[in-house]
């Protein structure tokens, strides 16, 4: 009961601070919003391409590409969990936390599961957001709810690459940097924003392999018609392996600070 009693608090102690410091919560919404409301738009030519409809299943580029903005919104929120571990460290919280009979896998608990709800209200506010541009999901509020739990579990995963480096370098700017600096390719040759077959060769061939296009075809067969149910079990098998990779580092290196 103690692991338990001790999650909830500090995961109720890392909202509060996420609440009392607004700014991080719009910045994270903020550029996703601005791709579903401006970039479709400039894009929506797209969906009059020949052969657009039956390459893609989806009637307009919006619908199209509803699902790799509210997966870039998972990772760019993950991206705070680095950082706010960062500010734990710096301010002296965590050597409080460990002079203190609290659990210690209860610490990094807290602030995953923190990380989940904010990855989840926000994903939920940018498919409401969408739906009310017109593009919903054809597999109805199932759909929704099997999105949520993808896009919760990506930013799981995605988080652990933030929570490591952060323990790792102790320095925000790095993980920032660092963290974009792997992201951010990986969003462009992907499968997020236009069809494979609109990507030059080389790039097409990287995103057969990129977990960022095997994840939004996850989430992009739930969204359009003909619903896959391997491509979802694909993407969590993916999700899975990088997470096994990047929460053992963060517990690897979290035991390392905390011994």
């Amino acid at each position: 009961m103690t692991l338990f009693s001790d999650t909830s608090h500090l995961f109720v102690r890392s909202l509060k601070k996420l609440f009392r410091n607004p700014i991080l919560l719009f910045f994270s919404l903020f550029q996703p919003i601005i791709f579903l409301l401006l970039f479709t738009q400039l894009f929506s030519k797209f969906a009059d391409l020949p052969g657009f409809l039956q390459l893609t299943g989806a009637t307009s580029y919006l619908a199209f590409a509803a699902s790799g903005i509210v997966l870039q919104n998972g990772f760019s929120s993950a991206f705070q969990s680095g950082t706010a571990m960062v500010d734990d460290l710096k301010s002296g919280f965590l050597n409080k936390m460990l002079a203190t009979p609290v659990s210690r896998p209860a610490i990094l608990l807290g602030r995953i599961f923190s990380d989940v709800f904010r990855v989840i209200a926000q994903s939920s506010i940018i498919l409401g957001l969408a739906f009310v541009l017109g593009a919903s999901a054809d597999t109805g509020i199932p759909g929704y709810l099997l999105m949520l739990v993808i896009i919760a579990f990506f930013g799981i995963a995605w988080s652990g690459i933030s929570l490591a480096l952060g323990l790792k370098t102790k320095n925000s700017e790095a993980v920032f940097g660092i963290a974009a600096f792997l992201t951010f390719p990986l969003l462009f040759m992907s499968t997020a924003l236009v069809p494979p077959s609109f990507l030059p060769g080389w790039m097409g061939q990287v995103s057969q392999f990129n977990p960022i296009s095997i994840t939004v075809d996850g989430l992009r067969t739930i969204m359009l018609p003909g619903f896959n149910i391997g491509k979802v079990l694909t993407a969590f098998g993916v999700i899975g392996g990088i997470g096994i990779v990047t929460m053992g580092a963060t517990l690897y290196l979290f035991r390392k600070v905390v011994s």
